[in-house]
This record gives C-alpha cells, sequence and structure tokens, in this order.
C-alpha cells in the first residue's frame, strides 16, 4: 500500500453504495424469513438469556455477504474468549436489508449491534434506531479515529453513532492486452482519450465481441455514480451534482462529462446490450475479454478472484478527467462507518464491548489485508500489508485520494439526475434545458429539505478541491 496518508481530516462524503443490517436471531421471525438472510449462532452451552446467571445474548445484523466466513470467525474467537459472559449471535441478511430493519425496530425485535454505511446512517439515526457511542470511547480509541469522527457521516447534532474501517476507491477497470491490440500503450488520461481509445478498440475487436467501454446502464444512477462520480472530483466538482461553494446544485459540470458518453455511445463503443445490463453480466463480459474499459469500485479485484476467476490482463488506474489535467482529488466513499449499537438494545454496554474488540488493531489490519476492503483509519494503514489479491495494486489509496464532504441527499420531484441524463444519451435532446430543469428541481427539493430542518447546508466559497480535507 501506498504510505501517503492525505490526512482523513475535517470532512467525508456520503456514499452511493446500498446499506443495511440484517435479521434479529431467534426472534426475527418475518424479517428474516423475507430477507432470506443466514444465521449464525453461538454454541449450545451458551444457554438462553432467562437465567440471570446465563450469559449476555447480543444479535448482530449485516447484509455483508463477502465478509462473512471471517466476520464468523471473529465472533466465534470472541464468544469464546471474552470474560464478560457474552455471546454474539451472527445474521447476513442477502436482501430488503434497511426494510427489515425497519420491520425489526416497529415490532421490538431489534438487533443490538447493526451494520451502518454512510448511505443509512443519517436516516437511521432521525428514525431513532442508534445509540451515541460517544460516552464508551477510551483515549485510545479517540486518537485512533479522531481525523474520521464527521459531521454528518458519523457525527450527528453533535453525537457520534459510529466509527470506519474500510473506504471503497474508485477506478478506470481497462483490459491490458486489448489496449495492446488496439495500438494503445496507456489507460486515457481525458475524456477525449477515452472517447477515441474506446472507438480504437471496438474497431480492432468488433469482429471477435470485443468492445471499448461498457457500464451498467440497468440501473443509470449506479453506472453513473461509480463513474462519472470520479471524473469529475478528479476534474476538480463534487461527483453528485452539488456545489459545495455554494451550497447548490449544480449540473452543468455533469452535463460536460455526460457529452463524452453520448459520443461513445453514438461512435458504437458501447458494449451492445448495456441499456439492459447489470454490474455482475457486465463483470462476466469483462471477465471474458469482451470489454476494453468501465469504472467502478476497489470491490472489482475480489470479484475477479472469487465470483468471476479470470486469467485476462486487467489493471485499475485513476479516471480519466475533463481536460487529462488532475484538479481534485478521488473520492474515498462509504468510509464513515461500519458498526453499531441499537438505541433499543438492553445491553449496550455489552454491545460496546464486541464493538471495541470489532475496531481492535488486529481485527482491522486482517481486514485489509485479506481485502475485504482498503482501509482507511490512518494508523491502520501504517500498518497494514497490501491485500494479496490480482489487481489490488491500481485501487490503494494514493496521492489522489481523498475524503470528500458530506453531501445533502434530496429527492427532487420527477426524474433524477441519472435518469435524465441516461435519456439524454439514448435519445438526444436539448443539453442545457435538461440542466437548468435539473438545478432547479434538486434546489427546490434542497430547499425544501433545509426548512424542514432535515439537511443543513453551510456553503463554503474557500473550498479545495484539490485538498478537500481541508491540509
Amino acid at each position: 500500500m501506498q504510505k501517503k496518508w492525505l490526512g482523513l481530516s475535517l470532512s467525508l462524503m456520503l456514499a452511493a453504495g446500498i446499506a443495511g443490517c440484517g435479521g434479529n436471531g431467534n426472534n426475527s421471525g418475518a424479517a428474516n424469513g423475507a430477507a432470506g438472510g443466514s444465521t449464525a449462532s453461538p454454541s449450545a452451552e451458551a444457554g438462553g438469556n432467562t437465567a440471570k446467571s446465563g450469559p449476555v445474548q447480543l444479535k448482530y445484523w449485516t447484509d455483508d455477504r463477502h465478509d462473512q466466513e471471517y466476520i464468523k470467525e471473529l465472533i466465534n474467537k470472541f464468544n469464546e474468549t471474552n470474560s464478560d459472559n457474552i455471546q454474539v449471535e451472527l445474521t447476513v441478511m442477502s436482501e430488503n436489508y434497511t426494510q427489515s430493519v425497519d420491520i425489526a425496530f416497529s415490532s421490538n425485535q431489534a438487533p443490538d449491534v447493526l451494520r451502518l454505511k454512510s448511505a443509512n446512517t443519517s436516516e437511521f439515526v432521525k428514525k431513532g434506531y442508534l445509540a451515541p457511542v460517544d460516552s464508551y470511547l477510551t483515549d485510545d480509541m479517540k486518537t485512533k479515529f479522531s481525523s474520521l469522527m464527521l459531521d454528518n457521516v458519523n457525527r450527528f447534532d453533535g453525537k457520534l453513532y459510529s466509527l470506519p474501517n474500510t473506504g471503497l476507491t474508485m477506478r478506470l477497470v481497462y483490459n491490458k492486452d486489448i489496449f495492446a491490440k488496439a495500438g494503445i500503450q496507456n489507460p486515457p488520461v481525458s475524456l477525449q482519450e477515452m472517447v477515441d481509445d474506446a472507438k480504437k478498440i471496438t474497431e480492432a475487436g468488433k469482429s471477435e465481441g470485443i468492445y471499448g467501454f461498457a457500464l451498467n446502464f440497468k440501473n443509470p444512477k449506479q453506472a453513473f455514480d461509480r463513474s462519472i462520480r470520479e471524473i469529475l472530483s478528479l476534474s476538480g466538482y463534487q461527483g453528485l451534482g452539488f456545489d459545495l461553494k455554494t451550497g447548490q446544485f449544480d449540473f452543468a459540470p455533469y452535463s460536460q462529462v455526460i457529452e463524452y458518453f453520448k459520443q461513445m455511445y453514438k461512435d458504437g463503443s458501447v458494449l451492445p446490450g448495456a441499456e439492459t445490463l447489470d454490474i455482475d453480466p457486465l463483470r462476466a463480459q469483462f471477465a471474458a475479454g469482451k470489454i476494453g474499459m468501465y469504472l467502478s469500485f476497489s470491490t472489482e479485484p475480489g470479484v475477479y478472484k472469487d465470483q468471476f476467476p479470470t486469467e485476462i490482463n486487467w489493471a485499475g488506474a485513476l479516471a480519466p478527467t475533463l481536460d487529462g489535467q488532475i484538479k481534485g482529488t478521488s473520492e474515498i466513499v462509504s468510509a464513515g462507518t461500519w458498526l453499531g449499537i441499537s438505541a433499543k438494545s438492553a445491553h449496550q454496554e455489552a454491545a460496546w464491548k464486541f464493538m471495541q474488540y470489532m475496531y481492535g488493531d488486529e481485527v482491522l489490519k486482517t481486514y485489509h489485508e485479506k481485502g475485504f476492503g482498503i482501509a482507511v483509519v490512518p494508523s491502520i494503514v501504517e500498518q497494514a500489508k497490501n491485500p494479496d489479491i490480482k489487481g489490488m495494486e491500481g485501487f490503494l489509496v494514493g496521492e489522489y485520494d481523498s475524503l470528500w464532504p458530506a453531501t445533502p441527499s434530496v429527492t427532487p420531484e420527477g426524474s433524477n439526475y441519472a435518469d435524465a441524463f441516461f435519456k439524454y444519451i439514448l435519445t438526444g435532446g436539448d443539453a442545457k434545458a435538461i440542466t437548468e430543469d435539473l438545478n432547479t428541481r434538486y434546489n427546490a427539493a434542497l430547499s425544501k429539505a433545509v426548512e424542514k430542518g432535515e439537511v443543513k447546508v453551510t456553503p463554503d466559497p474557500a473550498f479545495d478541491p484539490a485538498k478537500p480535507q481541508g491540509e
């Protein structure tokens, strides 16, 4: 791993990823059944919660499946070694995660510990699901996580609800052999180069079913949030259409990127059928050597190790920028949260002891080294070894990766920005009018959210995209 850490101070961005938690063990009933989750229970000797002398039983819910075997190992070790007579039961959800959490809390079947992600922490806090953890922090933990205790990410109204573990970097994923076959020596650094390279690859490989570019356009927002987001942040703009200097939405920079995507579609450089392509079918096509490049998160090396094993010669590189110049930093996403304690738990002290164990150096270090996620805690970054996974070296935190301020989450009337721009790519229209309409609708939604006290916005005229953390 590159050890040049950028400070991780002052601010953090909201993630695009889906977040959530799982079921309530023996009492989860319909919540577990609907979600199709799997449950790992404590040993039989642990006993129940009915006898006063019995162990304290905790329920931990998560929607993470990629790391479940490692988490099971950690929980088994904790159950066998903790001196506080605590037994933790793990439930791994497979779908309907947030909905299951809502059902569990409304029916008094909530878990004690929940897996949190940046996309749902704010909502869980608003709904009263989470208990603050400030009073539990030791001095060592305050020092370890001080630069990552951030407003509107894991800290709300001055109260801390979670701590980070890992984050996701975003990169251009490309097939080196396909690039070489098309006579391209290096990955593109500008969007015009990306358009040109996609065209060259398609011309050289179309007869073999090889195309220059693809994204999972079955869900335009997911596609753009794993691609345009990084392009814009490296180009000096917030990647989700929000202007941090003015405190308003402005999709003008976004529309500039869309024009290059539209050109690739017009050129026929995009994999046919991408309009209905989900991310896993896309990955299967890339693993089969049919896609020259796409943009995605640092989950991809693990995917090509386990889910879609491949022998193709591929790598990750920084995304291209609007003009080939790096004027900002690539956002590290989903980096503010990991575990949280239920406000309804009758065993919050015990839940914290389990959390304290999970946030230990050895656990966080091994989590990174096994490739389950890229460490963002500075002290862990310094001591952890690089994951031994092909392709991971291109995704490790480096000079141009950083944490950005949180972006207000609003729901406008009408279509969202991704659907509106994707329709423009497919059918054309007036890009300026589309952009102005998005600005109007998003800022109207923002004003309503501010009036209701749902979000807080503080313009920062001095914001520097090259130093989003204020170093």
